[in-house]
């Protein structure tokens, strides 16, 4: 009986994730490089925790009816019986590394950088994705309003060094537990007078986190949103003070921003300052297009006391969707430092120099000339064929003859005249052209 075979299917990434390879991979170590750049002047220091946290960690710190903990973390259970989870921000992590690493015993504030993949099982869309990369500076330990301010410009000058322009911060401040309650009951208030309006989701969130509303999604929730009472209104002495120090800070550094009285970020862990960076667009006609968030975050003074620190540990923080900076149109592509634009094609000819190609290779390295080269082709035409396509200015030349003489052929791409030098001063001459 013949035996039937079925066509395997090729395995293809999971949906939500890709392979980010050539340019693409370089221009998001461009930006990191950049971010890192600019972090490491205003102080930030960096730190780099697992993927895989407690599960409980982000259940305590986001908090039950956020979309995040409701709907999207990535949760898995270890052959040792461990319940963990797929970091789906970095800031949890971040503040758990704080408190376990005792530095509440270094000189305060402690401030961090980091960088790395944050897993979300959202429903993938353009420049969002299911594995994606986020960029956070945190400084933990003061609660003074000037580390507000420094986050947000800090924030602002790395996107604006990639390109991005008419950036504008949104901004708000909801409260702390002296001034939020009483808005809080406030807000509930006001839902359940358009408890029937309410889509179904934003009347289970009225039951376990009705700040959340603030941030839905919903169109009929938008509309009911327009006139829900702010939290401004709300503020306790001291938050008003802090929040006004906060918008001096901003004026000062001439940023252009507004109050945005439905603005709560959509983890349940912030209090009083919270911001979005948006960027302005424009439609293919000319109209103000839809304002895109590219950076956010805020103040979150009582995360320490929710993973089980004794007291509450002032921190404030900021995150930039990295995937989507590098799409945008307006990135400038930053490449890193470690690629350079070789000024010279290495071209080897014959076994013997093939024997020797890696040494000479290795004697450019140290003396940082960058080069390209196809060391797997054989033939002239060919080599030559690449280093015009690559537009390189130079080849260097090592055959059969010049592995015996110890030399080198250099020749001049645009000219076609060419030299023959000693391996003992090559490297010097390489270093003289143009």
């Amino acid at each position: 009986m013949k035996k039937i075979t079925t066509k395997k299917e090729p395995f293809n990434s999971p949906k939500g994730m890709r392979d980010i390879i050539g340019d693409e991979y370089y221009h998001f170590q461009g930006f990191f490089e950049k971010a890192q750049e600019v972090a490491i002047y205003y102080g930030f220091k960096p730190i780099e925790t697992p993927i895989l946290e407690k599960e409980e960690l982000f259940k305590t710190t986001i908090g039950i009816g956020t979309d995040v903990v409701d709907k999207e973390m990535y949760v898995l259970k270890t052959k040792g019986g461990d319940t963990l989870a797929m970091r789906p921000e970095h800031t949890a992590g971040k503040m758990r590394a704080y408190i376990e690493q005792g530095m509440q015993n270094q000189p305060q504030p402690v401030m961090l950088y980091s960088y790395g993949p944050v897993f979300r099982h959202d429903n993938p869309q353009k420049g969002r994705f299911r594995q994606f990369y986020q960029f956070d500076m945190d400084a933990f330990g003061s609660e003074k309003s000037i580390l507000d301010a420094l986050v947000i410009k800090s924030t602002m000058i790395i996107l604006e060094e990639c390109g991005a322009k008419n950036l504008t911060v949104d901004i708000n401040s909801i409260g702390d537990k002296e001034c939020r309650p009483a808005y809080i009951r406030e807000l509930i208030s006001y839902y359940k007078k358009h408890i029937n309006a309410l889509p179904a989701i934003d009347r289970e969130r009225l039951k376990t986190n009705p700040l959340r509303i603030l941030d839905s999604k919903e169109p009929k929730t938008k509309e009911i949103n327009e006139n829900a009472p702010d939290s401004v209104s709300f503020l306790c002495s001291n938050c008003k003070q802090h929040f006004k120090e906060v918008l001096e800070y901003v004026e000062q550094m001439n940023l252009p921003y507004r109050i945005n009285k439905n603005l709560v970020r959509g983890l349940s862990y912030y209090t009083r300052t919270v911001f979005e960076i948006m960027q302005e667009s424009e439609n293919e006609d000319g109209t103000p297009g839809t304002p895109i968030t590219i950076a956010g975050g805020g103040r979150y003074d009582y995360l320490a006391k929710q993973i089980g620190n004794k007291k509450d540990v002032p921190a404030v923080g900021s995150s930039i969707g990295v995937d989507r900076v590098v799409m945008s149109p307006w990135y400038e592509k930053l490449a890193p430092r470690i690629i350079k634009k070789p000024k010279i094609y290495f071209i080897q000819l014959g076994f013997e120099a093939k024997l020797k190609s890696l040494n000479i290779i290795e004697m450019l390295r140290k003396a940082k000339i960058p080069i390209t080269q196809s060391l797997s082709k054989d033939s002239l035409g060919s080599q030559l064929a690449v280093a015009e396509k690559l537009g390189v200015p130079y080849t260097l030349i090592f055959g059969q003859k010049e592995a015996l003489e110890d030399s080198v052929i250099i020749r001049n791409m645009e000219t076609r005249s060419q030299e023959t030098v000693k391996l003992s001063v090559f490297l010097d001459y390489l270093k003289k052209l143009k």
